[in-house]
């Protein structure tokens, strides 16, 4: 579990091909406090460290996740949004974050208003439903709320330091995001999916 307020951003420094998926070796400010089969999530998407050392860890992509993701593009140098999984007894910010990415969506407009930014992004269709005006969704792992919504589209209001600590000061029209919906949402539908 997860807040989607970012810790750090960190570096891919390596990545291998396998038969069976993509292995990364990322640089993180926080690498040398990890340990073996802990859970970070990487621009939201939810993975497990095999191993690492004081300057950055190692991460296994399966195919499923390069197929559901854009991670499988990321190359050496490209920056990432990093947190790691919320500890029990640890602060709660944000919403909660399961780091499983319901999509890939695109960014479609950046606009600076006074010292904040207003972005958009694309809202596959399968996903619609689920995302709500000043409800909770997560961008690349960060925990945003939706300002507006129009159809296939929403934006938010980004404040300086959400800017400045994550991968969205990188971000151009076009660039790929993953996104999660608030997991609330989709256990309702469950819920009543019976009664209609």
């Amino acid at each position: 579990m997860f807040t989607g307020i970012i810790e750090d951003t960190g570096e891919v420094r390596a990545r291998e091909s396998t038969d069976g998926g993509l292995r990364l070796r990322i640089a993180a400010p926080f690498a040398a406090e990890l340990e073996h089969g802990q859970s970070v999530a990487v621009s939201g998407a939810c993975l497990t460290v095999e191993e690492h050392d004081d300057d950055g860890f190692s991460l296994f992509l399966s195919e499923e996740t390069v197929e559901r993701t854009y991670l499988g593009g990321l190359e050496p140098g490209d920056a990432v949004n990093l947190e790691r999984a919320l500890p029990a007894d640890g602060r709660f910010d944000g919403h909660f974050v399961q780091g499983h990415v319901d999509g890939v969506g695109a960014v479609t407009g950046i606009e600076r208003v006074d010292d904040d930014w207003v972005f958009a992004f694309s809202l596959p269709e399968s996903m619609g439903r689920y995302v709500v005006e000043k409800g909770s969704v997560t961008v690349d792992g960060i925990s945003l709320t939706v300002a507006d919504l129009r159809d296939g589209e929403f934006t938010v209001a980004v404040i300086p330091a959400t800017y400045d600590i994550t991968t969205l000061s990188d971000k151009a029209v076009g660039d790929p995001v993953h996104l999660e919906v608030d997991v609330v949402a989709k256990y309702v539908e469950s819920l009543t999916e019976g009664y209609r």
